[in-house]
């Protein structure tokens, strides 16, 4: 079992700057492979970011590529996601997600743990 907690939601103004925390417990977190997911409201819940094991391979979706920055501290048993430059379509609930293998996917169903979702709006 992994428990997920996310921290460091809220609201920003447009080109603004937030760090989302993940907080893993309950098993091994260098075993699991992480990401964080978002959903809009109305609309499916979709991959923004992932990352390996080791944390030596990162995966972006293209809307978020040069503008957030995924990253883990193994020692701390957390996963981080820097958005920078923030887009009113950035608004969503932000999930993390723990997947137990090495490799990133980007689909929700390979993910075997989640988190209870932190709220990011971006004003215009």
């Amino acid at each position: 079992q992994v428990q997920l907690v996310e921290s460091g939601g809220g609201l920003v103004q447009a080109g603004g700057s937030l760090r989302l925390s993940c907080a893993a417990s309950g098993r091994t977190f260098s075993t699991v492979a992480m990401a964080w997911f978002r959903q809009a409201p109305g609309k499916g819940r979709e991959f923004v970011a992932g990352i390996s094991r080791s944390g030596g391979v990162t995966d972006y979706v293209d809307s978020v590529k040069g503008r957030f920055i995924i990253s883990r501290d193994n020692a701390k048993n957390t996963v981080y996601l820097q958005m920078n430059s923030l887009k009113p379509e950035d608004t969503a609930v932000y999930y993390c997600a723990a997947k137990i293998s090495s490799w990133i996917e980007r689909t929700t169903r390979y993910y075997d743990y989640w988190g209870q979702g932190t709220q990011v709006t971006v004003s215009s």
